[in-house]
């Protein structure tokens, strides 16, 4: 039996790919790695706000529909929270490094570069004098232009950096422990179709329990949350011992206003994330996305 797997074209994307295929052949199983090209990748003259959902993934779900791919492999942040009725999830790897860094070019500015509107919002709410741009294109495409330009720097996630080796490459790299990912940042997952049961169980041997578990609270936060708007939402859960420890935080977009919770419990809820997201919603970031709504709608 050979897999097919599905993967953008970037050399992150590859990697992670390359990564799917060397565990497969490692078990015995044939591999071929099929580049597709998303509306994300071909599109760069538009914020990633105003594309929708699932940019990054549809041309991949059709593949996978269309029966040209047996597998997707996906950054898991990139994947919409609810997949399409015939895809399902066969496995999340061991989660990378989940933290957002600052590639700084070690000048003094007040100019910050991303494209996520998340990381925008935190950083404004830090340093709500500082000036944002915006940043698009694969890892190496953005560094470049942060290397190229007087900026302070731009926010990146770490995984991207490591999983590229990087951060020898780059002035400077400054850890933001205080920012909170995005949900699922750093995690690796295979989506396959269902009912092709011999080659769901091939691929769920890689599936890394924790990380799957973390992954889906983060996710279901971020469901309970959106609403039909795009929301500046950061969400971590980890898996310690029998417990999950969790951070949420839902920002106005120009940072001004942050709600966020904190909270400990014990394995075993499924509803956790959409529990705490509840939660958030009536400590006032109900207000916080009827105001994102409005001011998207007006924008349409």
């Amino acid at each position: 039996m050979t897999i097919r797997i599905g993967t953008r074209g970037s050399n992150l994307a590859l990697f992670q790919a390359s990564t799917v295929s060397k565990a497969l052949q490692t078990n015995g199983t044939e591999t071929e790695v099929c580049t597709i090209q998303t509306k994300g990748d071909r599109v760069q003259d538009r914020s990633l706000q105003t594309m929708g959902t699932g940019i990054f993934t549809k041309a991949l779900d059709d593949a996978l529909i269309a029966g040209t791919v047996d597998v997707a492999v996906h950054s898991m942040k990139d994947v919409p929270t609810q997949l399409l009725p015939s895809l399902e999830i066969w496995a999340v790897l061991e989660r990378g490094p989940h933290a957002d860094v600052m590639v700084g070019n070690d000048i003094h500015s007040d100019i910050i570069a991303t494209g996520s509107i998340r990381r925008k919002a935190q950083w404004l709410h830090r340093h709500p004098h500082h000036q944002i741009v915006g940043l698009r294109g694969n890892v190496e495409t953005r560094l470049a232009h942060v290397a190229n330009n007087p900026w302070r720097g731009g926010l990146f996630a770490a995984a991207g950096l490591d999983r590229l080796q990087l951060r020898d490459e780059v002035r400077e790299v400054v850890e933001l422990d205080w920012m909170v990912a995005a949900p699922a940042q750093g995690a690796i997952v295979i989506i396959g179709r269902q009912g092709n049961e011999k080659m769901k169980e091939l691929v769920s041997s890689m599936n890394h329990p924790p990380s799957r578990l973390a992954t889906s609270i983060e996710r279901a936060f971020l469901f309970a949350l959106e609403g039909g708007c795009s929301a500046p939402i950061g969400a971590y859960a980890e898996v310690v011992g029998r417990k999950v420890q969790f951070t949420g935080c839902l920002h106005a977009l120009d940072g001004s206003k942050e709600i966020r919770i904190e909270r400990t419990e014990k394995q075993g809820h499924a509803e956790l994330g959409s529990q705490w997201a509840q939660e958030l919603l009536k400590m006032g970031g109900s207000a916080i996305i009827e105001t994102i709504k409005a001011s998207q709608d007006e924008s349409d």
